[in-house]
C-alpha cells in the first residue's frame, strides 16, 4: 500500500540525507506525498515585541532534540479523499470555477477529523520504520517554517501577491506548491489556508493551537502568528486545514 523513493527536486540544488529539506516521497495508495527532513535544532520561537502586528505569542528559545519529517504541501483533497473517502472541502469544483480541485488544499475539517485521518494513515503500516504520522506540534510547525529565518516570514519582513496567497487577493484557495517554497522546500506555510492544525494546546489546555494564515489575511500569516481554536468546537470551518508529519514512533 506504501513505498518510500528519494526523489531530488530538479529545480533546487541538490541536498544530502541528513541535510535540512532532505525530500522522501512517500507513496500511499498510488498518491505521492513530499516529505522534507527537519533536522535537530534550536530556534527562537515566537516573535520580539518590535515585530510588527505581533498577536499573542511570547519569544523563547526552543530545542527540537528530536528530527522530523513533514509535508511539503499542505494535504490536497486528493490525499484526503484518497484515505477517507470523503472531501469536506468547501472550495471545490464550481466553486472556485476549476473543474479539477484535486491539488487544491482539502479544508473544513475538525481537529478530530484530522486525527480520524492520521489514525487510518497509522493503522496502513506504512510509516518509515520508527516514525508515525501526526500533526505537527506548534513548535514543529514553526521550526519548518521559519527554515532558519528570524523575520516575520520566511522571504524576510515583507509579503506579497507574487510569494503567497494571502489578504484575499484571490479570494479561495489554490493549488498548492502555486507559490515560492521555503528554504527547506515547504510551501504555502504563508496563507493558502486559514489555519493549519498543530498538535498542541495553549498553555491554559483551553484551546488548540492553530498556524499558517490565512487567503484572506495580512497580519495572521506571519511565522509566529497562531490561532486558537475552542475544544469545545466539534466541526471544521471552510479554511482549516492540516499538513502532515512524521515523528519519531515512541
Amino acid at each position: 500500500m506504501g513505498r518510500a523513493t528519494v526523489l531530488a527536486n530538479p529545480a533546487e540544488p541538490e541536498r544530502k540525507e541528513g541535510e535540512a529539506g532532505y525530500r522522501m516521497v512517500l507513496t500511499i495508495q498510488d498518491v505521492e506525498h513530499a516529505f522534507r527532513w527537519c533536522p535537530p535544532g534550536t530556534f527562537m520561537m515566537g516573535s520580539p515585541e518590535s515585530e510588527r502586528h505581533r498577536g499573542n505569542e511570547t519569544h523563547d528559545q526552543v530545542t527540537l532534540p528530536h528530527g522530523f519529517w513533514i509535508l511539503e504541501t499542505l494535504v490536497t483533497q486528493e490525499m484526503w479523499k484518497n484515505v477517507m473517502q470523503n472531501n469536506p472541502s468547501a472550495f471545490q469544483g464550481i466553486r472556485v470555477l476549476f473543474k479539477d480541485t484535486r491539488q487544491f488544499p482539502v479544508e473544513n475539517m475538525s481537529w478530530n477529523d484530522c486525527q480520524e485521518y492520521i489514525k487510518k494513515l497509522n493503522d496502513l503500516g506504512i510509516a518509515p520504520v520508527g516514525y508515525r504520522f501526526s500533526l505537527p506540534t506548534e513548535a514543529q510547525w514553526e521550526y519548518a517554517c521559519r527554515a532558519g529565518k528570524t523575520t516575520p516570514y520566511h522571504f524576510g519582513d515583507t509579503l506579497d501577491k507574487n510569494k503567497a496567497n494571502y489578504n484575499n487577493n484571490i479570494g479561495r484557495t489554490t493549488k498548492v506548491g502555486s507559490y515560492p517554497a521555503n528554504a527547506w522546500g515547504l510551501y504555502d506555510t504563508h496563507g493558502n489556508l486559514l489555519w493549519e492544525w498543530t498538535s498542541d494546546l495553549n498553555a491554559e489546555g483551553t484551546y488548540r493551537v492553530l498556524k499558517g494564515g490565512s487567503w484572506f489575511n495580512l497580519n495572521e500569516c506571519r511565522s509566529a502568528a497562531r490561532g486558537q481554536v475552542a475544544l469545545s468546537v466539534q466541526e471544521g470551518d471552510f479554511a482549516w486545514g492540516l499538513r502532515l508529519a512524521l515523528v519519531r514512533a515512541e
